[in-house]
């Protein structure tokens, strides 16, 4: 299954951030909204993501303030991009080899969604009973 196809399934609506936003206001979207993760766009563009990783990091060091703090000065800047015609067996990988929870999907210069470790378990999933319902009827329907 292609990338493509889990986007086409999942919607492409995006939540996005601005670099110069505050983290307190990212948090409470994501809190809101019950999404891990926030695109981080300046001019158009993809410039980051904003992750609640990215947010504790951030509590952390900061003795568990993140008050007055900007978004570009935790974000991931210039994060991993995958294309919408790659399977999913790769981004799987790629998320694991990396360690991404969250992979923006690129086409061109476009940025066209972003998939969780979350979608990616859903698809392979379903994938996997689609494929389990089908061999059961083949063999239901086989010749003995």
């Amino acid at each position: 299954m292609q990338l493509r196809e889990i986007l086409r399934i999942k919607g492409k609506l995006l939540i996005t951030i601005a670099p110069d936003g505050m983290v307190s206001d990212g948090v409470n979207v994501m809190a809101e909204k019950d999404i891990g993760s926030l695109v981080v766009m300046s001019q158009g563009s993809l410039a980051g993501m904003l992750t609640f990783r990215e947010v504790l990091r951030a509590l952390h060091t900061n003795k568990g303030s993140i008050q007055g703090m900007r978004v570009d000065a935790i974000m991931v800047k210039n994060p991993k991009t995958i294309a919408p015609d790659v399977e999913v067996d790769e981004l799987r990988s790629v998320m694991l080899k990396h360690h991404i929870r969250y992979m923006p999907v690129v086409e061109g210069d476009t940025l066209i969604g972003v998939l969780s470790f979350h979608d990616v378990a859903r698809a392979v999933l379903e994938e996997q009973a689609f494929e389990n319902r089908m061999l059961k009827g083949y063999i239901k329907d086989s010749p003995a």
